[in-house]
């Protein structure tokens, strides 16, 4: 929030400079958010419920618009339960799977050489703060749901917390405002069951993941089924370029001469489930359905030799 005005505290007055700070901030990034103590955090959950902040003797309005957070831990202490709940998507960064790995090196060095230069440049404009509001101003024009998806979206809630999953009505309320950019980002007027993806992460514990892929996935596959023209929303970019590049990789090294250990066998197997997967995420492509079945006669081949007998 900024330093202590020392000469207003010299007069008697605890107020911190601003100037630059989140309480002038629109868009906030929050690094190990939990390791702050308990007047931050309390400062914070004003900030994030009412867009105020307590400077002194007054109340300031916040311009803020978003504010995300990282945290190497989930918040296990009752008091910080609270702020958590205040962030509506949990999103839990792991490794990437192994046909991403050459991209992520590309990137990682482009990354790097950039911020090595003496001139980085400026980040590309996606949208500016106005922009933001404007689209926030006309969230009630914006937001149509029919009568089957209000009813679908209430049916999954009720489901998620007969699973034990808590999902508070302010967390329920705000989801329709998620819902609605899910339908702008993908140019549409009105949501529907696709975008549904999002309740994927309102998870407390990472150990929730998978039911509440058990309690989504099966509305999301049935929308899918009925739309197969549609691509999955919140699917995580694949190029069949770089699939078909990795399974040529583990071709060879099954395939070679050289004798795999148990760990890396399993482990070039488990990257073929992985590619295999993604393959079948791509409906309307031809030859990633074709080489689909080249995964199948690959895994074949491999439990038919004797290291599987």
């Amino acid at each position: 929030f900024g330093p202590v005005d020392i000469q207003a505290f010299r007069q008697g007055s605890y107020r911190r400079r601003i100037e630059g700070m989140i309480p002038q901030a629109e868009v906030v990034f929050l690094d190990e958010i939990f390791k702050a103590n308990s007047a931050i955090l309390n400062s914070l959950l004003t900030l994030l419920n009412a867009r105020r902040y307590t400077h002194g003797t007054e109340s300031l309005r916040v311009p803020l618009i978003s504010l995300y957070a990282a945290s190497n831990e989930v918040p296990t202490d009752e008091a910080l339960s609270a702020v958590f709940d205040r962030f509506l998507l949990r999103v839990r960064c792991d490794y990437l799977d192994s046909y991403h790995f050459r991209g992520l090196l590309q990137k990682g060095m482009n990354l790097e050489a950039r911020t090595m230069a003496e001139d980085e440049g400026q980040a590309r404009k996606v949208a500016t703060a106005a922009e933001l509001l404007a689209v926030q101003r006309r969230f009630g024009d914006l937001f149509t749901a029919s009568e089957e998806f209000m009813a679908t979206f209430k049916g999954l809630v009720f489901q998620i917390r007969s699973e034990g999953v808590g999902l508070s009505d302010r967390r329920v309320v705000k989801l329709l405002k998620l819902f609605a950019a899910s339908a702008i980002f993908d140019g549409r007027t009105q949501v529907n069951d696709a975008d549904f993806f999002i309740l994927r992460h309102v998870w407390n514990t990472p150990e929730q993941e998978d039911l509440l892929q058990e309690i989504v996935g099966p509305v999301l596959d049935r929308w899918y089924e009925q739309h197969p023209d549609q691509a999955r929303i919140g699917a995580t970019p694949t190029s069949l370029k770089d699939l078909l590049e990795e399974l040529k990789v583990i071709r060879e090294t099954l395939t070679g001469s050289e004798v795999l250990s148990d760990m890396q066998l399993f482990s070039q197997l488990r990257n073929l489930g992985d590619i295999k997967a993604a393959l079948q995420r791509m409906h309307d492509n031809p030859a990633a359905q074709r080489m689909v079945g080249e995964v199948d006669k690959l895994l074949e081949t491999m439990f038919a030799s004797s290291r599987f007998v």
